[in-house]
């Protein structure tokens, strides 16, 4: 046998075959084109649509990908069905058979990333412009899309997450609520009149514009420390209009304040020192 007049009848073939479907896959290309300046068009659409309804950002943004996701789905069966005239969509389901398994296993974080999108996306908590934290990571929720989630750090750095994290572990949503419970720890001599002293840290409280007047300020006295009595002040303060560190450091300099003027000490650890044995206490002899 001439294998290679063989081979080469076969490639023959094949380069007429090619030149033959020419045609097909240049129109296959041009649905293609269109199918992408159509997904673009209708995805503003139902932008405008969904901005009417007044949705969430979230939602809007889950609306918009579905809708471009499914023009592009109908796109590509047309062009296939155009390169290949037999193609069918249940043809294809029915010919990915094992593939099929073997594709879910080798795309299971993207599917699973996918529809935790799609799940963060309906649900009403974890809005865009959320101060979140999840793991470590503090900041502001910038961007979700179907496959990870932009989170801005309040050091300005931007950590993206898949979404399928976000999903599985617990999230504390800081801006959920307009007002925030914030604490702090004074710590008073133990020589110091207890009552007085928490009278004088709720007046200095009183001082803080950012405190919320309707919920009251807590001053418990909590235990005995190594060199102070030490309190527990909580207090109630707006979120979302400041940072809540800057109501902490007008609370921390209104509290050292009202202390220094009622005299009361705010002390530093003492340190004691315990010897086994006598200790002399000898003059030092110069060297001269």
């Amino acid at each position: 046998m001439n294998y290679l007049e063989i081979i080469q009848k076969q490639v023959t073939a094949m380069a007429a075959d090619f030149v033959a479907t020419l045609p097909q896959i240049l129109i296959a290309m041009i649905v293609l084109v269109l199918t992408w300046g159509i997904a673009r068009f209708i995805s503003r659409l139902a932008r405008k649509a969904v901005e009417r309804a007044r949705l969430r950002e979230s939602l809007k943004q889950l609306v918009q990908t579905m809708v471009r996701l499914g023009v592009w789905l109908v796109g590509l069966l047309i062009a296939a069905a155009i390169v290949l005239p037999g193609f069918t969509p249940g043809s294809a389901i029915a010919g990915l058979g094992i593939g099929a398994l073997a594709i879910g296993f080798a795309f299971q974080d993207i599917f699973e990333n996918f529809l935790a999108g799609i799940l963060i996306m309906l649900r009403d908590k974890m809005r865009i412009g959320d101060l979140i934290e999840v793991e470590g990571v503090l900041g502001k929720v910038e961007k979700i899309t179907l496959r990870e989630t932009h989170v801005r750090q309040l050091s300005n750095e931007l950590t993206i997450m898949p979404n399928s994290f976000l999903f599985k572990n617990p999230v504390k949503i800081l801006t959920d609520d307009t007002i925030r419970r914030n604490d702090l720890i004074v710590g008073v001599a133990y020589d110091t009149d207890l009552e007085m002293a928490e009278r004088v840290i709720l007046d200095a409280m009183g001082t803080v514009d950012a405190i919320v007047s309707d919920r009251p300020v807590v001053v418990y006295a909590q235990e005995f420390g190594a060199s102070s009595i030490d309190f527990l002040v909580q207090w109630y303060a707006q979120s979302a209009s400041r940072d809540l560190r800057k109501t902490k450091a007008e609370a921390i300099k209104a509290i050292k304040k009202a202390l220094d003027e009622a005299g009361i000490e705010i002390p530093f650890p003492y340190i004691t020192h315990t010897f086994k044995e006598p200790v002399s206490l000898a003059p030092m002899v110069s060297a001269n």
